[in-house]
């Protein structure tokens, strides 16, 4: 699909997750236009950089428009997302449209239960040419969403709507999995699981975090599905291949450095042994991309 003059109008353009696609969208020439119940600091920002924002919703709007997304809170009793139904318009879920927007890209998608948004800003920093469409506001680039021509691409991927399957991950990489969001999943934990594992079984390279229980045994699985003929694993055994952790004030700011496997000391920004194996998930996911 082609997205230059593109009409696109979000519904819940103030969701964190939405608007890093609007953004997306809107630096491939689509024009943005979205909506929600109450102004936030992410619709002033996005007001601020040229996107017309309605609040609160307004069926009016959506007659011009060629496509219309909506975040996965909006209900199908919302006054747009009826009006787009009566007028036959083109009308997607965020896990939807991402099948269409990501397809072209060599995506790094991140997922877990926590840490993710961390992991996701940290891996953007290392790589600064990739593109990146993250859950929170990265210290590196003051947003949300990094625009790049390059076809590689840092996402945070969600598993509370199962949108993680449709993120077209190149590399799969995995902090933690825990039992939440298991509305999604009939309330059932080993469906959870499955999905994960589906998650892994669509890339090329699956990254690990082996401190955590869920991911040893989806581990176990991966391998038993003879993954390692289609693609390549690398795991992270933190209390082993994370070692002399110091923290240290560098022009008063706090830093974690570490040393990780043989590939030498690292420091990166913030306090905690989370830290050390949020960064180190980020270098073993970077380490074939670009010289160490």
């Amino acid at each position: 699909m082609d997205f230059y003059k593109l009409r696109v109008h979000f519904i819940g353009i103030g969701g964190i997750g939405v608007s890093g696609l609007a953004r997306f969208l809107k630096a491939q020439g689509a024009i943005i236009s979205g909506s929600d119940i109450m102004d936030t600091s992410i619709t002033q920002a996005l007001r601020n950089e040229g996107i017309n924002i309605n609040i609160p919703h307004n069926k009016e709007v959506i007659a011009d428009k060629d496509l219309i997304i909506h975040s996965a809170i909006i209900k199908d009793s919302n006054i747009e997302v009826i009006e787009s139904k009566r007028l036959h318009k083109q009308l997607l879920s965020r896990k939807e449209a991402l099948k269409i927007l990501l397809s072209k890209k060599k995506v790094l998608s991140i997922c877990a239960a926590h840490g993710k948004s961390s992991t996701s800003a940290i891996l953007a920093a290392i790589l600064p040419h990739s593109g990146a469409i993250i859950g929170a506001i990265s210290k590196e680039f003051q947003s949300n969403v990094r625009v790049s021509k390059d076809e590689l691409l840092v996402f945070e991927a969600d598993e509370s709507d199962k949108s993680f399957l449709n993120s077209n991950p190149y590399k799969s990489i995995v902090i933690n999995a825990e039992a939440e969001h298991l509305e999604s999943y009939d309330n059932d934990f080993m469906k959870l699981q499955d999905a994960y594992l589906a998650f892994m079984q669509q890339s090329k390279h699956v990254i690990l975090n082996m401190q955590c229980q869920v991911l040893q045994h989806l581990y176990a699985r991966l391998k038993n599905a003879n993954f390692n003929e289609v693609g390549e694993i690398t795991c992270l055994y933190p209390d082993n291949d994370i070692r002399n952790i110091t923290y240290e004030l560098k022009d008063l700011l706090p830093y974690t450095t570490f040393n990780l496997k043989d590939l030498g000391d690292f420091s990166v920004y913030g306090i905690g042994y989370h830290n050390a194996i949020n960064a180190s998930i980020a270098i073993l996911s970077a380490i074939d991309l670009l010289p160490l």
